[in-house]
């Protein structure tokens, strides 16, 4: 598993840009058909506007890459669209502009220009992230050693996501995939050996600005 860039969530905005309305439309996916749906979507509830283009990237390298003008002149609106996703470094995502006519002709360049911006703030609204590769790991150890476990993940910046009290307090950590042997080695010299870990399965998480959302 590798890290990649996508964004975390859906997200939509809208610039008003020489009277014409342009609504950015933006969601994570993991397939073409996961594209194609959200496409028709859009398509579905905005039936009434001038224009839907469309582009989405699906792949960590990358390699499904589609768009559409949807009438709009050739290479105006597209190309670009796929552009911001491209330059962002972005897979696994379609981006939707949506745009009402406002009645003033943009001109080629206006149009790559508008249909730049849609796309950022779409992409924007959903949040940007690097999805990186977790491991949840479960420790279980003498209650006498929670709080002194507790202390050291803390000052080392793990993730703790749930503590189980039982006859021993079991403590479950997301941790990222290139640190599960430092926690290992960790958890063993604090327990001399003792500590019960035990590796749970790997998955992705969203992380923005050193954090986990």
């Amino acid at each position: 598993m590798e890290t990649y860039r996508t964004i975390h969530d859906y997200g939509s905005d809208e610039v008003t840009i020489e009277k014409s309305l342009f609504i950015g439309y933006a969601k994570p996916v993991e397939t073409e058909e996961e594209a194609r749906s959200f496409i028709d979507e859009i398509r579905a509830k905005h039936k009434d506007a001038t224009h839907n283009v469309w582009a989405y990237v699906i792949g960590q390298n990358m390699n499904i890459q589609r768009y559409s003008d949807d009438r709009e002149p050739q290479g105006t609106a597209g190309i670009p669209t796929l552009e911001v996703i491209k330059k962002e470094g972005l897979c696994n995502v379609v981006v939707v502009a949506t745009r009402y006519f406002g009645g003033i002709k943009l001109g080629a360049g206006g149009l790559v220009r508008a249909y730049t911006k849609t796309a950022k703030i779409g992409l924007e609204a959903g949040q940007i992230v690097e999805k990186m590769p977790f491991v949840e790991v479960s420790v279980g150890l003498d209650y006498t050693l929670l709080g002194k476990a507790q202390n050291e993940l803390a000052n080392r910046d793990y993730h703790v996501k749930d503590i189980e009290y039982r006859d021993s307090v079991n403590i479950i950590i997301n941790c990222d995939q290139e640190r599960v042997e430092d926690l290992k080695a960790l958890f063993t010299e604090l327990t001399s050996g003792q500590a019960e870990i035990e590796e749970k399965g790997e998955f992705y998480l969203s992380v923005k600005d050193g954090k986990i959302l």
